[in-house]
């Protein structure tokens, strides 16, 4: 009676066998991956060319973005003629009644100033040539004209260089136009005309409103018509170039293109360029104002602008 031996599942396992051993068993062999056997994976490297990138993409990367200017510290210093508006009751309080009337009386009385002791101011000059019945005098301002070559201009009136505009005009003619148009000499007129309001139909609040606080005038240069000024409040990017031109008293040049917001249309459009200089500024009435344009030295007759006389008159008609 023969034995037998109870085999070990190993031993019914039938290797492999590779195509050139004829049958015989190879140890090299490697048995084909179980469904569930899991899988390895092996993450994407990203020095691997070519790996974890979508089809298509472009290897080459982005420009560097090109740095802002940075926005400088405002330390403009309110105006005079604001800041004694709030100062308290007490000091804003009108004299007295008496006082009102010797004022009246001394007013009233004739002054004549004797050859010798007349002002300098009073003696003739020769540069000091009167235009559009200007001869000087009034009260000195300084006034910018700035924006994108492209886009509207902006003037902006302050009592000197280092203090808060007083005014912020935009014009509706282009930086550019306007710019070399003053600077091509001559005479440069700009007349910003607004309407009158009566009192009976317009509210109190309206109809005490001074001249320079008007909302929308219509514009004109040298006689022809350019379209509308609107006055608006001082933006951030109005007290950036203010700010950055608080050394300047009369001057021309560029500054960085991104101090000013670029309205639409005027992508690109480079530098903001400006020009500056001082304004008489004479007060005809509550419905008239001029504003004269002087040169660096003094006289009425020149302006800064290479022989350009300018004058800006604000009429309410």
């Amino acid at each position: 009676m023969s034995r037998t031996t109870p085999s070990s599942p190993l031993s019914r396992a039938t290797p492999p066998r590779s195509p050139r051993a004829g049958g015989t068993p190879s140890r090299l062999a490697v048995a084909p991956p179980s469904p569930s056997t899991p899988q390895c994976a092996i993450p994407a490297s990203p020095h691997t060319p070519g790996r974890g990138r979508p089809a298509g993409a472009s290897s080459a990367t982005p420009p560097p973005a090109t740095p802002r200017t940075p926005r400088p510290e405002i330390t403009l210093r309110q105006p005079s003629s604001q800041a004694q508006q709030k100062r308290s009751p007490r000091a804003a309080r009108k004299p007295s009644r008496t006082l009102r009337a010797i004022r009246a009386l001394l007013r009233s009385l004739p002054f004549v100033a004797p050859a010798a002791c007349r002002p300098a101011s009073a003696l003739p000059r020769r540069y000091n040539k009167p235009h559009d019945g200007h001869a000087g005098g009034g009260t000195r301002v300084t006034g910018t004209f700035y924006g994108h070559r492209r886009a509207r201009i902006t003037l902006a009136v302050q009592e000197r260089p280092g203090s808060l505009p007083s005014l912020v005009l935009e014009l509706g003619v282009p930086t550019a136009k306007l710019i070399q148009e003053i600077s091509t000499g001559g005479h440069v007129r700009i007349a910003l005309e607004c309407e009158k309001k009566s009192k009976k139909s317009s509210p109190p609040e309206q109809a005490n409103v001074s001249l320079l606080e008007e909302a929308m005038w219509t514009a004109y240069v040298n006689g022809r018509r350019v379209g509308y000024a609107v006055r608006r409040e001082a933006s951030e990017g109005d007290l950036a170039v203010m700010q950055l031109l608080s050394t300047v008293s009369v001057g021309a040049g560029v500054l960085p293109g991104d101090v000013l917001a670029e309205p639409a249309g005027a992508e690109g459009d480079g530098e903001v360029t400006y020009m500056r200089a001082g304004f008489d500024r004479v007060v005809g009435s509550k419905d008239s104002e001029s504003f004269y344009m002087v040169s660096p030295d003094g006289d009425g007759g020149v302006g800064a602008g290479g022989g350009t006389e300018l004058s800006i008159f604000f009429v309410r008609v």
